[in-house]
């Protein structure tokens, strides 16, 4: 683990869900700091490892050196993970492991533009390709900005901000983080929480602007074609609509989806078999111990499932 500073949540459940073992082949989708990688690596499995920033594949060098031949590292979004393996002659695995967070370094680096704890540019891009967070800013109608942050940041006081930014950007550019979130501080008064007023706006336009939904959702479904029989996938989720996608997926991939009404006429249709079956009754939380060591897990959740082995 030498040179990563990067805490994986929920390690030592990823690793029991994930159960990597000698001559194994998994993929590890969302890089990042290499926590969780170095952890697979260590059981003795082969990994491939994606991420969509060339700064998180630089860093991996130093643990591709520590593991040779064991760590494949591709710089690319999770969403397209199939094409990206398949183009490498990989066509099945024994586990994926998802990692729906921020990454630490992207947080903490004011360059990137993550966060309105520090100044820096208002970014967000996770690659460097597309629009950035201060693009949106600038250019998107009022009524399509309250929308993104209604639906992606599930702010309430959505159409008052919008209008807001709107205003602000009328006088002068907003192209940075400060400047965004004093728009925002401005109109959303500080609720019992103690959350900074900027947060869910600034989750809505970080998840707008890298299209992480539809990355969750490309992933999950290419995830399941690439496992093999006994396979098993791990997603760690930490907002509400990443775990909600993920937990739905799961429970019509398992075959849990509830039967229709008798009243239903799709209930006289033949259900199919499941080719799945949940390894976690419930989503998996960080326990006391880990919260207090690493703040930033306390929204984690941990959802996994295995295919069942062929007939």
């Amino acid at each position: 683990m030498s040179g990563f500073s990067h805490i994986p949540v929920l390690l030592e459940e990823v690793l029991t869900h994930l159960a990597p073992s000698q001559g194994e082949t998994h993929l590890d989708g969302t890089f990042g700091g290499g926590g969780y990688a170095a952890a697979i690596l260590a059981r003795g499995a082969t990994l491939w490892a994606i991420d969509r920033d060339p700064d998180a594949i630089a860093r991996g060098a130093t643990l591709a050196a520590a593991y040779p031949g064991r760590l494949h590292l591709i710089q690319g979004g999770f969403g397209d993970m199939l094409t990206l393996l398949q183009a490498r002659g990989v066509a099945q695995l024994d586990g994926v492991v998802l990692d729906l967070g921020v990454s630490s370094y992207q947080i903490d680096d004011p360059a990137r533009g993550f966060s309105f704890r520090h100044d820096g540019p208002l970014d967000m891009r996770m690659g460097r390709d597309g629009p950035s967070a201060a693009d949106l800013v600038a250019s998107l109608p009022e009524a399509e900005l309250a929308d993104t942050l209604y639906q992606l940041g599930e702010e309430r006081l959505s159409r008052r901000i919008a209008g807001a930014i709107v205003r602000a950007r009328a006088q002068a550019p907003i192209t940075t983080t400060q400047q965004l979130a004093d728009v925002i501080r401005a109109v959303v008064p500080k609720d019992k929480s103690g959350h900074d007023p900027a947060t869910r706006s600034f989750q809505a336009l970080r998840i707008r602007v890298n299209d992480e939904l539809g990355q969750i959702e490309r992933a999950l479904a290419q995830a399941t074609q690439l496992l093999a029989p006994g396979g098993r996938l791990v997603v760690v989720a930490f907002h509400s609509l990443e775990d909600r996608l993920v937990k739905r997926f799961m429970t019509e991939a398992t075959g849990r989806t509830p039967s229709p009404s008798r009243h239903d006429p799709r209930g006289l249709l033949l259900r199919e078999t499941a080719e799945f079956r949940l390894l976690t009754a419930r989503a998996v939380k960080p326990g006391r111990s880990e919260e207090a060591a690493n703040p930033r897990s306390r929204s984690a959740r941990l959802r996994a499932m295995q295919r069942l082995e062929a007939a």
